[in-house]
């Protein structure tokens, strides 16, 4: 098969798989990202996360992964609600975390998606990647013409926004690749002005260390006292910057039902969230992102927002 039409074929099934957009890189070291990241983990925007140091190299060159890499198809998973669960809600968890976990669905469909361009095109060898593994997925979105990285360090979609995952194939299949598009943040600060934490100190930084999502997530001991009252009712993960952002007015409710929340969670009331047991965990995150935190770590953030009172 012609590299065209390899390339046509790849795209034609991203869209019968249900992602939204589809765009190829040639696999090759990332040679301008590698000093971004380095001043990134040299101010210590990490945090405590310390697996982010890891696999410096790997993060920056797709060959140390996948032996023989020449493309990178980035891909587009949309997951925007068609109802805003924080708007009516009085504590809030991030529009992601709402229904099944996103890593168990959309490496599913990208396993499936493996085995099609196999199954059409021959002995292609490759791995799939759901922001689980040393992979600049934003980096190589952006190359790939799905968007550019906005001044939130999210990759922003001028049809889609930010609410959506980016998922990745790494494979041995030469393919041909698309061109990136230009930043149309402009001058808008929308997203710096809003974070109350002061977690974006420049346009396309993110401090990490100083994220809700961080403190509520990723922050294993105590929350620290100098943020009591600008958490704004998030006990896990946080939309603020992209809830501001002039690009998600386009985004559109997704199609995937194994994402949409349990009834029960839409009617949780800050009492409901204090007194949640084991068993209502379970019941409304059995299979989410939110298991993550597990229960000792939500409740740890529940009663954070309680001594701000």
């Amino acid at each position: 098969m012609q590299q065209t039409k390899r390339t046509a074929f790849v795209k034609a099934t991203a869209t019968a798989l249900g992602f939204s957009f589809c765009g190829i890189s040639k696999a090759e070291f990332l040679k301008d990202e590698a000093p971004r990241v380095e001043e990134w983990l040299k101010r210590g925007y990490h945090g405590k996360m310390s697996y982010l140091e890891n696999h410096f190299d790997k993060r920056l060159d797709p060959t140390l992964l996948v032996p023989g890499a020449k493309s990178v198809v980035s891909l587009i998973y949309n997951y925007a609600p068609a109802k805003d669960l924080a708007a009516t809600s009085e504590l809030k968890i991030a529009k992601y975390a709402y229904g099944e976990d996103y890593h168990t669905v959309v490496k599913e469909k990208l396993k499936t998606f493996l085995d099609m361009i196999q199954e059409e095109i021959g002995d292609v060898q490759g791995r799939a990647f759901v922001d689980s593994a040393p992979v600049m997925e934003r980096a190589w979105a952006q190359r790939g013409g799905l968007g550019w990285i906005g001044k939130n360090s999210l990759l922003l979609n001028r049809s889609h926004g930010s609410f959506f995952f980016l998922a990745e194939l790494i494979i041995d299949l030469e393919l041909d690749t698309d061109e990136g598009i230009k930043d149309y943040c402009g001058t808008c600060t929308a997203c710096m002005d809003a974070c109350p934490t002061d977690a974006i100190p420049q346009p396309y930084v993110v401090d990490g260390s100083k994220c809700i999502s961080y403190f509520t997530i990723e922050l294993k001991g105590e929350i620290p006292n100098d943020v009591k009252g600008k958490f704004d009712n998030w006990i896990f993960g946080c939309d603020i910057c992209q809830d501001v952002c002039p690009w998600n007015s386009f985004s559109k409710p997704h199609h995937e039902p194994r994402f949409n929340p349990p009834p029960e969670l839409e009617h949780m009331t800050r009492q409901d969230w204090r007194e949640i047991t084991d068993d209502v965990f379970k019941k409304l995150f059995s299979d989410s992102a939110v298991q993550r935190t597990k229960l000792k770590g939500l409740q740890r953030n529940i009663l954070f927002l309680d001594a701000e009172e």
